[in-house]
């Protein structure tokens, strides 16, 4: 027996050496050529990225833009930070030594090869690919389309008309995606004179597609926005879009961008398109109010034809957009007062912008935005008043806070005698002291917006934060102490 026992050993140390030559040798000579190690290659229908250690943060950041691996923590990785997390997506740490941090995954199904489907459903389990990849995407806050060699897909009334230019050869054309589960055989294309058309009903939001000519999945060819999952796959992004931005005449304008706070005020993303009267550019928003402005030739304009503005700290005006429904905001009291802004995370805690209306009562502002969670102070003649706290001479209270169309309820039972618990996540900044739970019975509660997608959470008991005992679902932190993981829409 213990001579077997040797046997089946020393086997397991061949096969562990034969791995380890093979992935070497997967990249080529580089591990011990170059000095510096940074390769994703595929092989042996296996996924593998190689860094060296002695990579810095910017030159990691910069190979996972070249290989659209965002998604992917590679810094913390790399560091020795997150490894659980990175295990439950699929990945495989094949090295991880003082030199060299080498990850592989499998491109396919090893049950079924031959199914194109798993080509898109690899790496999914228990729904997580609809979590991935809702319906739609609620935490999208804007969004536009950029095609080449065709326009943008045609709309009317709720239908979407996909459109795969050429491929008049094929014999078989279907359309998968977010909006019909990623099914492989539910929605066929129709065929044309110039491609192959289908069409599909669905409302504002983003979507995530792929057609497949002949059983080859494949992504738009003529759709320049495309995503990394982060698990491998490259997939189409459309944004069936409900505001059109127009500028009236500035002919002679060389460039025309849009830009306001829904894309943070970036300058030369969104270029306008020119038209017989003036410029415009279709675009998707989210619920909420959005301010913006027009950049014509490097001069700044509110929009002549909007009449719908706030102050900016320029002392100027930003026009806005309201999309959704309004909610009022009121402040009963200090009716001395002179002057009261409204300023929370939904406006990035600006304090020269939203100026409440004086009543009777009171100060109120009708202000609309969309389902989330949100956090508010009001500033009373230049000091803050939030939520009551225990120090009468606190000079900066804490916020106060407010859910729209909550969707999930967080529970903590087994603490009964705890004196106050507070939930704090990703999904409010991970605030240790402001999402207050409600006791009720033997557990405590709070219901909040979730968007579709995993988010991740933790509570503070009386001050310690600690992870949800009733979710096995968790994931390793920079500091080593876990946070607890929800998935929403699967």
């Amino acid at each position: 027996m213990e001579i077997k026992a040797a046997i089946h050993k020393m086997i397991g140390r061949v096969r562990f050496y034969v791995c380890l030559l093979a992935i070497l040798a997967t990249f080529s000579g580089e591990v011990s050529a170059q000095p510096v190690i940074k390769n994703y290659t595929i092989k042996n229908n296996k996924m593998y990225i190689a860094l060296g250690k002695q990579m810095s943060d910017a030159s990691i950041d910069s190979f996972a833009r070249q290989y659209n691996l965002l998604d992917l923590a590679l810094k913390k990785y790399v560091r020795g930070v997150l490894l659980d997390s990175l295990r439950v997506q699929g990945w495989k740490v094949e090295i991880d030594n003082e030199e060299v941090f080498i990850i592989s995954k499998p491109l396919f199904s090893l049950d079924n090869m031959d199914n194109p489907v798993n080509k898109i459903l690899f790496t999914e389990k228990d729904g997580d690919l609809l979590a991935r990849f809702p319906a739609v995407s609620s935490g999208t806050r804007y969004g536009y389309n950029r095609f080449r060699n065709k326009s943008p897909f045609a709309s009317q009334d709720s239908a979407v008309t996909f459109y795969l230019r050429n491929y008049s050869n094929a014999k078989r054309v279907m359309l998968a995606g977010s909006f019909n589960e990623w099914k492989p055989d539910a929605l066929a294309m129709t065929h044309t004179d110039s491609g192959w058309i289908a069409d599909v009903k669905i409302g504002p939001g983003k979507y995530w597609y792929k057609f497949i000519v002949d059983g080859n999945w494949m992504t738009d060819p003529d759709n320049q926005v495309k995503e990394n999952d982060g698990q491998g796959n490259i997939n189409s992004v459309f944004f069936r879009t409900n505001h059109v931005f127009r500028l009236p005449g500035y002919s002679s304008a060389k460039k025309v961008y849009i830009t306001g706070s829904f894309n943070g005020w970036k300058e030369t993303e969104l270029l306008m398109n020119k038209t017989a009267t003036g410029w415009e550019i279709p675009v998707y928003l989210a619920d909420g109010t959005h301010t913006y402005r027009f950049i014509a030739d490097r001069r700044w304009l509110e929009d002549p034809a909007n009449p719908d503005r706030l102050p900016n700290e320029f002392g100027e005006y930003n026009s806005v957009v309201r999309l959704g429904k309004t909610h009022l905001f009121y402040l009963t009291g200090f009716t001395d007062a002179k002057q009261v802004i409204l300023s929370g995370s939904f406006n990035n805690w600006r304090t020269d912008e939203l100026f409440m209306k004086k009543t009777e009562k009171g100060w109120e502002l009708p202000y609309t935005i969309g389902p989330g969670n949100y956090e508010y102070k009001f500033l009373v003649d230049d000091k803050w008043a939030g939520a009551a706290s225990a120090d009468p001479n606190e000079k900066n209270p804490g916020n106060l806070y407010f859910v729209i169309e909550p969707n999930h309820t967080f529970r903590l039972k087994g603490f009964e005698n705890a004196r106050q618990v507070y939930l704090a996540g990703d999904f409010n900044n991970w605030s240790p002291n402001t999402f207050g739970m409600k006791k009720q019975g033997d557990e405590w509660v709070m219901d909040v917006h979730l968007s579709n997608g995993k988010h991740l959470y933790k509570f503070v008991v009386d001050g310690k934060w600690i992870l949800d005992p009733g979710n096995k679902l968790w994931e390793q932190n920079e500091h080593n102490t876990g946070n607890s993981i929800i998935w929403i829409g699967r």
